[in-house]
């Protein structure tokens, strides 16, 4: 195997619940390989560098192998490499939003019907 689908491999390698939803962060740009946007069906070789945004952050990775078959975590993380810029950043980044859950108020209850209905207006429903 020489090269595989983008889509199928962001899928085989754990980034993406579903195979669609990594053809969806294609198309909006989220996926990068070589600091261009990467479409679903480019093809991912050996020793490509990817830029991928999910949910989990901003990951920078080295492909080391190909795939298109989804497997257990444990196989699908070696398929890649990520760089240690790029996991420093990451833990960086959670570390921060940790410390800011502590300074969090959170509402004592249940809102009252005033609060409900400023919450609507703030919505912008009514």
């Amino acid at each position: 195997m020489v090269s595989v689908r983008m889509d199928k491999w962001l899928w085989a390698a754990r980034f993406f619940k579903t195979r669609a939803q990594a053809s969806r962060a294609c198309d909006l740009g989220r996926i990068e390989s070589g600091g261009r946007p990467a479409k679903p069906a480019r093809e991912v070789r050996l020793g490509d560098m990817l830029q991928i945004t999910n949910e989990g952050g901003v990951f920078e990775v080295e492909v080391l192998l190909l795939s298109e078959v989804r497997g257990p975590a444990a196989v699908a993380q070696t398929l890649y490499r990520e760089t240690d810029a790029s996991r420093e950043q990451r833990m960086k980044i959670a570390a921060e939003h940790k410390a800011m859950k502590q300074f969090e108020t959170l509402p004592s209850g249940r809102p009252s019907k005033r609060d409900r209905r400023e919450i609507i207006k703030f919505r912008g429903r009514a």
